[in-house]
């Protein structure tokens, strides 16, 4: 994994004024150092500048970039952002149309894959990417994202320069940028945050690569448009026949995952997608006598004050020590302990540029810097709750009927703290509204099928579009942020179109969620392990983590110079600040209740203060 930056003019000449554009380039990627600092790199051309921090995953003496390759008399240089699981099947496939390759690593397959079929290389790509390709014989810049979004690509165009990176940051530290908000960047903030609209930056003339989407650059402007899209058809597999295939592609997209130079770990909650994972990184290191890194994460006061409830009926800890006796794996527990925890919402700020999931981002932040000092890639089960069933909103009929996303049907919460003169100008349930229409306007529908099923179909669609992005987006800024490489084999796009068109009642036969890859899973894993209830990723249920969220955000309100003055009311977060604990509850996903609340509103002045940034 690495960082990307650079940017492209078709009405200037960058080789004037070189060392001027070569220092851009330096600065935009040193804004980004912390997803790779193992190699850095630029190289500048008339109309295009290109640079990169790499850490060094596959190929690590020979990767460097941006790699550059000449053929028919014309330069092509690719600087790229994450992993191709089937670049050796590609790489074969090039080499017997006389592809000629000097490394091994991926990188080098997608620049000669480009070379070869052009524009057509983004529908063989199977991994997470994000990538920038100089194209001198057509005088282009060809960008791409992978399918599900995992890796990010941001970009503004400004007088007729586009300006690119992994990060928004990166964008900043070119001259011509300056952070700006409008009324929409609060909508998308407080309306739909920490969900964000596919494509949209939050921030003034920032936008992102859609994902699944390429674009060209060129003199007439830049063109975007999707190279893969899902298909709805009738499923046409029994349910023996559909196990046996969502067994054989998960175990098929682990065991290629695992694929690295340097070792591979895994995050092992105890629930069953990070089970799932591990046991089947296991199968795949049988016999080579590599014993996989494992890691678990809870808070060092959970032991005392857990509680369970509906989302989250139990603790992990007890199914990790079970696992620990089945599995042969080196473990670590991590814990956090709350006092770090409101310190570190700042530093979620700036891995996201945005305020995120409060103090989940924040706690993942915390652990993944531990897991770097051990390993620089880890597998997660990240997205199997949306691609199986997982979620209550899939099943119970008050979430799954909701008006509007289900994680975050109601504006109410949202609007606890605003000031009123602000809840009428934004109007944010209406702007909500209309991204969940424009959402499932583009839904590809089945024809013929009942009002419940396609209904769990809009449900699911909604889940691969904004929830699992969300979550995406989050591990992606939480694990870089220190230069740690996290794969997600569940969101392997073959997984996901398989998937798509398996009906409801087969992801969850008997009533039971993701009965689907529970069956598929057998044998893997003890059976009480196999068939637990879902427990989501863990949060702090410590009283004084609260009690500091609340003396934080009195501070910042009591502060003439916070810019959160303009948009929270004080009496209204006094007030909320003074209510009863049992009044709190979720206003996104199942983990963000009122402290998560306040958290999310001490983040939204953190990154106003960081960027500058104000409202009239």
């Amino acid at each position: 994994m690495c960082g990307i930056s650079g940017f492209c003019s078709f009405k200037r000449n960058y080789l004037e004024n070189r060392e001027e554009h070569l220092h851009t380039l330096t600065a935009m990627r040193a804004r980004i150092a912390h997803r790779g600092s193992d190699q850095t790199g630029e190289a500048l051309y008339a109309h295009a500048g290109l640079s990169h921090t790499r850490l060094s995953i596959r190929d690590i003496a020979m990767g460097k970039q941006p790699m550059t390759r000449q053929r028919g008399g014309a330069q092509y240089a690719i600087v790229y952002n994450g992993e191709i699981y089937n670049a050796e099947e590609l790489k074969r496939e090039l080499t017997a149309l006389g592809g000629r390759f000097e490394t091994t690593c991926d990188t080098e397959v997608i620049l000669e894959g480009y070379i070869h079929w052009g524009e057509g290389v983004a529908r063989r790509l199977n991994g997470i990417f994000a990538f920038a390709i100089w194209d001198e014989a057509r005088e282009q810049l060809f960008l791409c994202r992978d399918r599900s979004g995992v890796k990010p690509l941001f970009y503004a165009i400004t007088d007729g320069e586009l300006i690119f990176g992994s990060e928004i940051k990166a964008l900043f530290a070119h001259p011509a940028l300056t952070p700006r908000i409008d009324l929409d960047s609060l909508r998308e903030i407080l309306g739909v945050g920490p969900a964000r609209t596919d494509g949209c930056g939050v921030f003034c003339g920032v936008n992102e690569i859609r994902m699944g989407c390429m674009a060209v650059y060129k003199a007439g402007g830049l063109h975007e448009r999707p190279y893969a899209a899902l298909e709805s058809h009738p499923h046409e597999d029994g349910h023996e026949q559909t196990v046996e295939h969502v067994g054989s592609l998960l175990r098929d997209s682990v065991y290629r995952q695992m694929v690295s130079d340097v070792p591979v770990c895994s995050f092992l909650s105890g629930g069953l997608d990070s089970s799932v994972v591990t046991a089947l990184a296991c199968e795949a290191l049988r016999g080579t006598g590599t014993r996989l890194n494992t890691f678990s994460f809870d808070f060092s006061g959970n032991d005392r004050y857990f509680s369970a409830n509906a989302f989250q009926p139990e603790r992990d800890r007890p199914y990790v020590d079970e696992l620990l006796q089945v599995l042969p794996v080196h473990h670590t527990y991590l814990n956090c302990e709350e006092l770090e925890l409101p310190g570190l919402l700042d530093a979620a700020v700036d891995a996201k540029d945005l305020p995120g999931m409060a103090d989940v981002d924040a706690s993942l932040l915390y652990f993944c810097r531990l897991v770097k000092r051990e390993n620089k890639v880890a597998l997660t089960g990240e997205c199997a709750d949306e691609i199986f069933g997982g979620y209550p909103w899939f099943y119970r009929p008050e979430l799954m009927n909701a008006q509007g996303f289900p994680w975050a049907s109601d504006m109410r919460p949202r609007e606890l703290l605003l000031r009123d003169e602000l809840i009428r100008e934004l109007n944010l349930s209406e702007y909500a509204r209309r991204r969940y229409d424009e959402s499932l306007s583009a839904m590809p529908r089945l024809q013929g099928e009942d009002e419940r099923a396609a209904r769990q179909r809009e449900i699911a669609w909604l889940n691969l579009n904004w929830f699992m992005p969300t979550l995406l987006q989050r591990m992606d800024r939480a694990s870089m942020y220190s230069g740690l490489e996290a794969r997600v084999p569940f969101a392997d796009h073959r997984i996901i179109e398989y998937m798509w068109n398996v009906p409801f009642d087969m992801k969850m036969r008997g009533g039971v969620e993701k009965s689907l890859l529970r069956d598929a899973m057998r044998g893997l894993l003890p059976e009480h392990i196999l068939w637990r209830k879902k427990s989501p990723y863990p949060k702090t249920y410590d009283p004084a983590y609260t009690a500091m969220l609340k003396a934080r955000l009195t501070a910042i309100l009591e502060d003439s110079g916070s810019p959160l003055r303009a948009i929270v009311d004080a009496e209204k977060a006094k007030r909320l600040m003074n209510a009863p604990a049992q009044t709190s509850h979720p206003w996104f996903g199942q983990l963000m209740a009122t402290p998560q609340l306040l958290a999310y509103f001490i983040q939204i002045d953190t990154w106003m203060r960081r960027y500058h940034l104000s409202i009239s």
